[in-house]
């Protein structure tokens, strides 16, 4: 009898094991299932401060939500060129992405009003436009199955050259790398001949001569060294071009109530920190580029004049294309 009850123990003691067994797996099951792994492509360098603000934002999303979201950054057009990041996002090849959004102007006029030349030139003013323009934004990248995390503007924009430039026609039939419509059409306006390539390209395209010339921030030259193949920076303040982080709407509506707050608080921060870094760095590239060996000065009172004037035939034409919600935006920020 003493055996027998033994044996029944032991295959008791036998099935809870493997019962416990079964209920861990299961456990664990639902907990990887529930925990997701977001991977962020980004188009510019690991060192640029955008990456590295991006990679900071990951981890305060990973951290706020114990890792049930993780998001790990792959900076430098490692994992979607510059210019496939918006769509693979819409789509859903990447659930969340960064995006420099002026690029997609062609798309909709909205997201060129960062590239307005000469709207906007200071952080003050830069930072005003944007809360203008915030909502029409946001209800634009809606439509096209985005939701608006942060976004984190470039220093102001210069002009880059390989020779000096007193004025316009010192210009006339230079490679212009363009990164936007905007850029683009000064270059049409200027007489050059605009070439579309992305910032991971530029290098390349400077030491084959695809491009001879670009207008970028301080930041953009001095993380290519461009002073390797140009001599002239001339800081003419065009305007403050946005990164915007951006994610697929319907991944962002399959998170939790708690998931979806850390993406808006860690993007506020990344906003604040970003904003913070930018302004920073300004003169600390444009002193960089004078120390590689680029002559930095602003540009003369002519060439000043004929910029303004681009400014203002531009202006105007974006006022055409982007109409009513153009005109209200442009209406707010003159207003604050």
């Amino acid at each position: 009898m003493r055996a027998n009850n033994q044996t029944q123990g032991e295959s008791l003691m036998k099935r809870f094991t493997a019962f416990m067994a079964v209920a861990a797996v299961a456990t664990f099951g639902a907990s990887a299932a529930y925990a997701e792994k977001w991977d962020m492509p980004m188009a510019y360098a690991a060192s640029n401060y955008h990456s590295e603000n991006g990679a900071t934002f990951a981890q305060c999303v990973t951290d706020a939500t114990d890792g049930d979201l993780e998001i790990v950054t792959h900076p430098g057009g490692s994992l979607f060129k510059g210019g496939e990041i918006k769509r693979a996002v819409q789509t859903g090849q990447a659930p969340i992405g960064e995006r420099l959004l002026s690029a997609h102007a062609n798309e909709n006029p909205l997201f060129g009003v960062d590239s307005v030349p000469f709207l906007a030139a200071s952080f003050d003013d830069s930072e005003k436009l944007w809360k203008a323009a915030a909502a029409k934004l946001k209800a634009a990248l809606d439509e096209e199955n985005l939701v608006y995390i942060y976004a984190v503007p470039w220093p102001p924009q210069g002009l880059y050259f390989k020779k000096p430039i007193q004025k316009v026609a010192d210009m006339s039939g230079i490679k212009f790398r363009a990164y936007n419509a905007a850029t683009a059409r000064i270059a049409e306006l200027a007489g050059m001949v605009p070439v579309q390539i992305e910032a991971a390209e530029l290098s390349q395209a400077l030491a084959t001569g695809v491009a001879e010339a670009f207008i970028s921030s301080g930041a953009t030259g001095y993380d290519r060294k461009v002073w390797e193949h140009l001599t002239h920076f001339y800081d003419v303040q065009g305007w403050l071009p946005r990164n915007t982080v951006f994610v697929n709407k319907d991944a962002y509506n399959d998170l939790d109530a708690a998931s979806q707050q850390a993406l808006a608080t860690c993007g506020e921060q990344a906003a604040a920190a970003g904003l913070a870094k930018a302004k920073e760095l300004s003169s600390f590239y444009l002193k960089g580029l004078a120390e590689g060996g680029m002559t930095v000065t602003g540009p003369s009172d002519g060439l000043r004049s004929e910029l303004k004037e681009f400014g203002d035939t531009m202006t105007k034409e974006w006022l055409e294309a982007a109409g009513a919600d153009g005109q209200a935006i442009v209406d707010a920020y003159k207003g604050m």
